[in-house]
This record gives C-alpha cells, sequence and structure tokens, in this order.
C-alpha cells in the first residue's frame, strides 16, 4: 500500500507525463573544504562535550537535524553552540568537565528549540517540521549548505526508488548530507544522511542520537528501521 507521500508522489509523476521533457537536473556540486561537522563518520552515539547529539523533544527531530546540516556547513553554528571559551572542550567525544556538558547541553537544546520556531513559522509546532519549512529554513538562515529541493518518494514504485537512491548516494559521494522523512502510511520523523561506504548509507537517527548504518535496498523493502521503516520525503541537494 502506498503511503501519503507516495500517492502525491504518483499524482506528481503523472502530472508531468503530460507535460514536455525537461532537461536533467544537473549532477550534484561539492560545496568549498574546511567544514567542521558536528556528527562525526562513525556508527554509534554521537556526543559532543560528552552530550549526546539527539533531539530535546519529540517535535524537534527535524531540528537536530538542521542543526547539524548548519554546523557542517558554517563553523558559526559550532561557535555558537560551543560558547567563548569552550571549543577544545566541546569537541572531545567524551569526558567533558561537568560545566562544560552542562553549557553545551543547554545551548544545544535551546539552539533546538529556536530552529523549531524558525521552520514553523506557518506551520503549527505540534506538528513538527514540513520539508517545505525545512528547506526555507536552510535558504534562509543556512545559504552555505547550498540549495535543497523537497523529493517526494513513492516506495512502492522500483524504478522511482531507484532514481530516488541514485540521487541520494550522488549527494553524498561529494560530501552533501541528505535530510530524509520517515514514517509509516503517513510522514512522522526526520534523520539524515550523512555518508557512503560504497554500500550502505550512514544516516542519523536523532531520537537515538546515533549514526546507524542502513542499506539503500530497505527502502523498497520498507524496512529502515529508523523508528520508522518508510521513506516519504529526501531533501535532495543542487
Amino acid at each position: 500500500m502506498r503511503t501519503v507521500c507516495g500517492w502525491a508522489r504518483r499524482v506528481q509523476v503523472l502530472g508531468r507525463a503530460w507535460r514536455p521533457a525537461v532537461t536533467p537536473v544537473a549532477a550534484v556540486r561539492p560545496l568549498a573544504a574546511g567544514r567542521h561537522p558536528l556528527l562525526t563518520d562513525r556508527v554509534g552515539a554521537q556526543r559532543r562535550a560528552g552530550v549526546v547529539l539527539d533531539q530535546v523533544d519529540g517535535t524537534t527531530c527535524g531540528s537536530a537535524v538542521l542543526v547539524a546540516l548548519s554546523a557542517w556547513a558554517d563553523p558559526a553554528e559550532l561557535r555558537r553552540l560551543e560558547g567563548p571559551g569552550e571549543s577544545q572542550a566541546a569537541a572531545a567525544v567524551g569526558g567533558a568537565a561537568p560545566a562544560v556538558r552542562t553549557a553545551f547541553g543547554a545551548r544545544y537544546d535551546a539552539r533546538q528549540k529556536q530552529v523549531h520556531r524558525e521552520s514553523t513559522r506557518f506551520w503549527p509546532q505540534a506538528l513538527g517540521t514540513t520539508p517545505w519549512g525545512m528547506v526555507r529554513w536552510l535558504r534562509r538562515h543556512v545559504p552555505g549548505a547550498g540549495p535543497y529541493r523537497v523529493r517526494l518518494v513513492d516506495d512502492t514504485d522500483a524504478t522511482d526508488v531507484r532514481r530516488l537512491v541514485d540521487a541520494v548516494e550522488e549527494a553524498l559521494r561529494v560530501g552533501r548530507p541528505v535530510p530524509l522523512l520517515v514514517g509509516s502510511a503517513i510522514p512522522r520523523h526526520y534523520v539524515m544522511a550523512t555518508g557512503f561506504d560504497g554500500e550502505r548509507w550512514k544516516v542519523y537517527e536523532p531520537t537515538s542520537g546515533e549514526i546507524r548504518a542502513v542499506h539503500p535496498s530497505a527502502i523498497g523493502g520498507r524496512a529502515l528501521r529508523l523508528g520508522f521503516d518508510r521513506l516519504h520525503v529526501a531533501l535532495l541537494p543542487s
């Protein structure tokens, strides 16, 4: 059975069948080097200054993803989170002093709540963040991340899934993270693909604050195991 976004994607594809052919989207461009991401590329729990990098509450999965993507694209985000004089301590994987943990953790939680407010200006905060709100927030607040677009997914259509997987992996190969919206029959939760080892994606899951290894075949198999099993939307960079 198709998801809500799967039906929307089906309608979208059928609508395009009546339009003239369009020029294919250009290859994804790598951005400038010298980035200092908040997340590591290691599978497992993600910590900074001894703080687990998880979402602050049940509605801020999208905000946690946006903060991680912002930190990847803009060193100013890390400086904001670390605070004055705490850069070295905050960069530690664990074992930071209690005062540093408290300060970083408070700033990290407050930043998620701020991003949540900013990305849901035209949407009830209790319902989380829409994909269009995510893209709009990135465009307005993190231009260094480059442009993103909303790509609906029909996980019952093998061709649509294959094209989506190709697009995500093209982005990951040049170091561009890809936020993903997963759920059941309806979209519920944001995660973010951060890397690709040639076989599996590395995916940040903010409820647990972990990087998990996910084989892309799990999309068509409706078995993602990222809190939810089905993929609804990818935010693709260009």
